[in-house]
């Protein structure tokens, strides 16, 4: 090692930053504030050498940087750093402006959980053909170190399930419905005063950032390209009140969870099936006592079970700018080490090549919310239908419905017919089974209504 490696100073490694947003305006002021210890820390200087932004002309004095480094051009940009950030997010124009920073040598650190989820592969293809770093750890929990741990500190191990609230703003909205009382537009207004959710809130309410983030966690966890097409998602759109009521009465509480999961062959309704991974985004009843049914207002956790390490949770803050920033930094001073000291940070590893299975062979647990006749044999025809998709019951509860105002007997009205909610929960089964039962039960004269269904985990 030469002393211009071994100690703090020589040629700047040049830094392109490509956008200047909230988080880039944070990674830019962070870049500038501790540039000194970044120095030590990495063994010569950052240099920021270009900001790449879409309109040229518009102050930003949250970055703190020199007016002067703000570019239209980050097309040129790329080609004169050492490392470029991407914080612009979507797909184009950060996918070729990435892979035209990997041609001409330049390492990256992105946090664009949507590219990575759509063409990871073609990413690590570049960044392996061109001999430099990809780095992403802001692209899933902002600044809790996540990504890395199951990439490089369980390499050694195998795990077996990654469950987690990856997206702060569902959590903040289903939170505040649970804790307030809030119904869901109200609960999402809450959230973009306060700035957790956008104006258009879709990607989260929907579920769609979920599932890029479970797309790259799957792929890291399970050593399996998963892209986000070959995640089922569900949003938080049809939570109701009584959904939530429903949870509290099972002392339970519901949450929007990334579930990844390495499924063993087993003997399934239809026959063997085989095993595989199973990735799903979805809201779900968790009981209290689950170490993520206390995680309140927008921070993330996640929740990670291996064979020999056991369980592990990592919990944060999973958004805004100087959190995200946070980890967007590490990843520079990680991928800065290895062009002073030589060498890069592992690359993709996808060699188990599992196959994703489909939701339907996805092993779950359904609540179940029926509005059934108040009468005898009942509750068989209920159990039958369980029984006909084997599908195990493990609790019923049955409570009557009064009568309504409007069904008071009287002149010209008659009593109406005796009403019940049933309440059901199931052990685990496939969860095609689960479904076909409740399209049965849908089906059966004696149920007047299939008034809510939510899946049950961490039980």
């Amino acid at each position: 090692m030469t002393k211009e490696q071994s100690a703090p100073g020589g040629e700047p490694l040049r830094v392109a930053l490509l956008g200047c947003g909230v988080v880039g305006s944070a990674v830019a002021r962070l870049l500038t504030e501790h540039a000194a210890d970044l120095t030590a820390r990495v063994g010569r200087p950052l240099q920021l050498v270009g900001i790449g932004v879409r309109r040229a002309g518009r102050t930003r004095p949250e970055a703190g940087v020199d007016p002067t480094l703000f570019t239209t051009d980050s097309t040129e940009l790329v080609t004169r750093a050492d490392i470029v950030v991407e914080v612009i997010g979507g797909i184009e124009p950060a996918r070729s402006l990435i892979l035209r920073a990997m041609e001409h040598g330049a390492s990256v650190v992105t946090a664009n959980k949507a590219l990575l989820a759509e063409d990871g592969p073609t990413l690590y293809a570049a960044a392996r053909d061109h001999g430099v770093d990809l780095y992403y750890e802001a692209a899933v929990a902002g600044a809790i170190p996540l990504l890395r741990p199951l990439r490089e500190s369980l390499a050694g191990d195998s795990v077996r399930k990654v469950i987690g609230i990856v997206n702060g703003t569902t959590n903040y909205v289903l939170d505040k419905m649970d804790s307030t009382g809030a119904g869901f537009a109200e609960a999402v207004s809450q959230a973009q005063a306060l700035g957790y959710a956008e104006a258009d809130p879709t990607a989260d309410v929907e579920g769609f950032d979920a599932a890029a983030k479970a797309a790259i966690l799957a792929s890291l966890a399970f050593h399996t390209r998963v892209s986000g097409r070959d995640v089922h998602r569900e949003g938080i759109t049809e939570v109701t009140a009584a959904d939530i009521q429903a949870a509290k009465d099972m002392d339970c509480v519901v949450k929007l969870l990334a579930i990844c999961e390495r499924v063993d062959a087993h003997d399934g309704p239809d026959g063997p099936t085989p095993g595989g991974v199973s990735v799903r985004v979805h809201p779900a009843m968790l009981p209290r006592r689950h170490p993520l049914a206390g995680v309140r207002e927008a921070f993330n956790a996640v929740f990670v079970e291996a064979d020999a390490a056991g369980q592990l949770m990592f919990y944060g803050r999973g958004a805004g700018g100087d959190p995200t920033a946070s980890a967007v930094l590490g990843d520079i001073v990680a991928v800065a080490r290895h062009r002073v000291g030589g060498g890069h940070g592992p690359g993709e590893s996808s060699y188990a090549d599992l196959p994703v299975l489909d939701m339907g062979q996805a092993l779950t647990r359904y609540h179940i919310s029926l509005d059934v006749a108040d009468r005898p044999g009942v509750l068989a025809q209920v159990a039958t239908a369980f029984a006909d998709h084997e599908v195990s019951i493990e609790t019923v509860r049955q409570q009557q419905i009064p009568a309504d105002l409007d069904d008071a007997a009287g002149p010209g009205h008659a009593p109406s017919a005796a009403r019940a909610s049933l309440v059901v929960v199931t052990h685990a089964a496939p969860d095609a089974a689960l479904s076909a039962t409740v399209d049965a039960l849908a089906a059966l004269p004696i149920v007047r209504g299939v008034n809510s269904v939510m899946r049950v985990e961490g039980v």
